[in-house]
């Protein structure tokens, strides 16, 4: 199934151990052993009713792990699992001590002693997903849902690891595949000139196979979203209310709230969840031009923050008298906003002393007008955030692409569908068409690891954490 860039080697062969829990105290810390030599390592510290390896696989057991010159060390629990029924399909035990950093050490130093190698990072989900346990995109969603930091992102990585987007992937591979096959059969009939792919119906599934990948693609901006949440930069005039904006969004006072214009002088960042998504807020030192130099590079962090953003809002004073909220600065925030595809929301702030009364029809499109002392506006203004970074028809329940990985592989193989489609409809030899299909196939199957290099996998698994 792999390509052969990948092999077993006599590394991934050998036994393995690791501390699967996170280190200090707790009630109990988990040691994960797999290999072929796993239950006879375990043997050699753990002293139970019975050994190890002679139990039946997904048993408990209870007993002592004690050292060379039978030195009592900790009382555990101990689960077996025999291969193949297990995470790694290999042998493995699972070590359950008392959650403390030195006794969980001083068994893991024992198991190491008694002939286990220390575990690399994720080389346990490696081993899962050579041994054919799970496919690479499923084995990637293990990371990700151990580093889920919101709901959304938790539930697209669960999505991903019951192997949601391996079966849409897997639905246009077979159809290439398929149609690879009818191509390269009409070649060892050559001489007879018979045709088994009917050119029409051939372009027809070469279309439905370009709208999956489509669809695939466009759903990355809400994995993306989903995976890493959205950076929101507050920025505006001194005094404009950027700190109590902030403070109304978050429903706390994080920021200093002052009169005194320029109060804030530096970036300050806090993270609020809505609806499972995970929006990142700055705000941001008051945009103005001024000859202190603190100030100053306030204001140059300021734009620096707008730059990396997904979304800047940009605050206004809704009652200054005479101001429509024209400055030089904003100009220039929104026209960098504008060709790096920074969305900019307009929020008109002070709605509680505007002048002249609430403006009519004020709430959505892109502009918001609120007042961040009385929160009128805010839950319009966190519902209008969500939609500027859910504005596809990703509904909750699709498959979304939220590795750029997966996004790479998609558009090359949607760039040698393209090929294939234009290749057919020149009349050209459905050899030259079975090629391209071929390049397409290759891109998919690198997303399950069909196709794949040691390389690629290293660079995968080494974002893992260890015992993992």
């Amino acid at each position: 199934m792999l390509n052969s860039d990948v092999h077993l080697n006599l590394k991934d062969s050998d036994t393995i151990a690791a501390i699967a829990t996170p280190p200090g105290e707790g009630g109990i810390s988990v040691i994960r052993i797999s290999g072929r030599d796993a239950f006879s390592v375990a043997d050699k510290v753990f002293v139970g009713k019975s050994s190890l390896s002679a139990s039946p696989s997904h048993t408990a057991h209870f007993g002592k792990i004690v050292d060379a010159q039978g030195k009592y060390v900790d009382e555990v629990v101990a689960v077996t699992f025999k291969k193949p029924n297990s995470y790694t399909c290999e042998d493995v035990v699972e070590v359950s001590c008392h959650g403390g950093y030195i006794v969980t050490q001083k068994v893991l130093g024992m198991l190491l002693t008694a002939g286990a190698r220390a575990a690399e990072p994720g080389e346990f989900t490696k081993r899962a997903f050579l041994n054919g346990r799970l496919d690479l995109s499923q084995a990637e969603a293990v990371g990700d849902l151990i580093h889920s930091k919101s709901e959304a992102a938790y539930r697209s990585s669960l999505r991903q690891l019951s192997g949601e987007l391996s079966k849409e992937i897997k639905v246009v591979k077979d159809e290439l595949l398929n149609l690879a096959s009818l191509l390269e059969l009409e070649l060892d009939f050559s001489e007879e000139d018979v045709a088994f792919a009917n050119r029409k119906s051939l372009e027809e599934r070469l279309i439905e196979a370009l709208g999956v990948t489509d669809r695939l693609l466009s759903s990355y901006s809400v994995g993306r979203v989903y995976k890493e949440g959205v950076k929101v930069t507050i920025a505006g005039k001194p005094n404009a209310g950027k700190s109590s904006l902030l403070n109304a969004l978050l429903h706390e006072d994080r920021a200093i709230v002052s009169a005194v214009p320029g109060t804030t002088r530096d970036t300050i960042s806090e993270s609020m969840e809505i609806d499972g998504i995970v929006f990142r807020l700055t705000d941001t030192a008051g945009l103005r031009e001024t000859t202190d130099v603190i100030e100053q590079e306030g204001v140059n962090r300021a734009q620096k923050e707008a730059e990396r953003g997904d979304i800047l809002l940009l605050v206004l004073d809704l009652s200054a008298q005479n101001y429509n909220g024209s400055d030089p600065l904003y100009a220039k925030l929104e026209q960098i906003c504008g060709k790096l595809g920074i969305s900019v929301i307009k929020v008109w702030n002070k709605l509680d002393i505007y002048r002249s009364g609430a403006p009519s029809g004020y709430e959505g499109g892109s502009a918001f007008y609120v007042s961040a002392l009385s929160g009128e506006g805010i839950e319009s203004l966190r519902t209008g955030l969500l939609k500027a970074v859910l504005a596809s028809n990703v509904g909750e329940a699709s498959v979304v692409v939220t590795s750029a990985r997966h996004r790479d592989a998609l558009s090359r193989a949607r760039k040698s569908l393209e090929y294939a489609l234009d290749t057919l409809r020149s009349g050209k030899s459905g050899e030259f068409v079975a090629l391209d299909l071929r390049a397409g196939l290759n891109a998919l199957g690198e997303i399950t690891g069909e196709i794949t290099s040691e390389d690629i996998l290293n660079n995968i698994f080494s974002k893992f954490c260890i015992g993992k």
